[in-house]
């Protein structure tokens, strides 16, 4: 076995980041996974990002090692190929709006129907029940209502308003939790032979993200910040976001022997945030960086995206990859992260053309002839891109 999950076959209905960054978890392990758009093209081509070459930025980072059909599902014919797909996959994805896979005919209730063995994975702002389940969501909603927009911007400024939080997390933490699941109940599947749906919402994730919170306010009756000014001397830590005299840097100053350390170094019984970033001050941050590290201190530059992608550490990680697209050409993106002894992840292709797939999937999968593919493609129940 070279690739851990070269076995399984994902169909993936997903669109914006939610989904895709799912599904891509699965294509970077080795499944096969075929990305289902309609003719005109999934929601997230358009953006968010920079368009490139037909599609944004954000789809070529989020659909990598994908294969792609470009299908009608409202015609009877793309209905009936989707429906034979899910005879031979092993996991189907989407993140529509509740209710949408019903009213297309393809409910949990009807693909268990075709593969008792399916496991349905349904992504959603608030889940399949409860009052908010008909509200749309995109990832900043899912932030807002677990706290973090509120705690990020207290954190900032105690005074100040919520402040956003960059990367989408609201998108890509549950999207982690989505396929840590969807793995489990393949490891479930193993053991009995039995598919399941899994209803994974993104507010009730990222609530979990927050447990933190959550959990010392159920305990305490007081918010974090209620709780620090109360009793000041448990705040912990030295340091936060330093600057420095070329840049910025974080201190994570929360290892005592590091503290110890310093403050035998320095003659001093007490070590302030305020003593640490006077330390630095007169410092670039490679020579903070030497310094803090000298003494065991946790601490790093804040670095912006251009100088992340240079980093030596990062590059002999092989945090970064190139992949050749059949129109935007080599592009360099992110790499599989986690390093497995036996069967690695990577990632080997590039996001693919609307339709690019459809010709090898409906054939080897399906059995359709060239002619079939021909007939299908004239009534417009499939397309693809042929500008490239």
């Amino acid at each position: 076995m070279e690739k851990i999950l070269e076995d399984i076959r994902v169909l993936d209905l997903t669109h914006a980041w939610f989904g895709p960054y799912c599904t891509m978890l699965f294509a970077g392990l080795g499944a096969e996974v075929i990305k289902i758009e309609p003719p005109w093209g999934a929601l997230g081509r358009m953006g968010p990002g920079a368009m490139v070459q037909g599609a944004s930025t954000s789809f070529y980072a989020l659909n990598n090692n994908k294969k792609d059909l470009a299908i009608n599902l409202k015609s009877p014919e793309g209905l009936e190929i989707f429906k034979n797909l899910v005879k031979k996959s092993d996991i189907v994805i989407q993140n529509f709006l509740p209710g949408t896979m019903e009213r297309m005919g393809l409910g949990y209730d009807v693909l268990k129907e075709l593969n008792s063995k399916i496991i349905y994975a349904a992504l959603s702002g608030f889940g399949q029940t409860g009052p908010y389940k008909s509200r749309p969501s995109f990832a900043p909603i899912a932030e807002s209502m677990s706290g973090h927009i509120f705690q990020t911007g207290e954190s900032a400024d105690p005074d100040g308003p919520p402040l956003g939080m960059a990367g989408a997390y609201g998108d890509l933490g549950p999207a982690l939790w989505a396929a840590s699941s969807i793995l489990a109940a393949l490891r479930y599947r193993d053991k009995t032979g039995k598919g399941q749906m899994l209803d994974v919402a993104q507010a009730d994730c990222m609530v979990s993200l927050n447990t933190v919170a959550v959990t010392s306010y159920n305990m305490l009756g007081m918010s974090m910040r209620e709780y620090r000014e109360k009793y000041p001397q448990a705040r912990g830590g030295i340091g936060g976001i330093t600057k420095t005299k070329d840049g910025y840097i974080y201190i994570a100053g929360f290892r005592p022997r590091a503290v110890e350390k310093m403050k035998l170094q320095l003659g001093i019984e007490e070590l302030t945030s305020d003593i640490i970033k006077e330390l630095v001050s007169d410092k670039t941050n490679a020579a903070a960086l030497e310094y803090l590290l000298g003494f065991g201190v946790p601490v790093a530059e804040i670095y912006s995206v251009k100088e992340l992608v240079k980093d030596t550490h990062l590059i002999d990680r092989e945090m970064f990859t190139e992949v050749e697209h059949p129109k935007a050409g080599s592009i360099k993106v992110t790499n599989f992260p986690v390093k497995f002894s036996e069967t690695p992840g990577e990632i080997h292709s590039a996001t693919p053309l609307l339709g690019q797939h459809n010709e090898e999937i409906l054939s080897t999968i399906l059995g359709y002839s060239t002619e079939q593919i021909q007939k299908l493609e004239k009534q417009g129940v499939i397309t693809a891109d042929r500008s490239a």
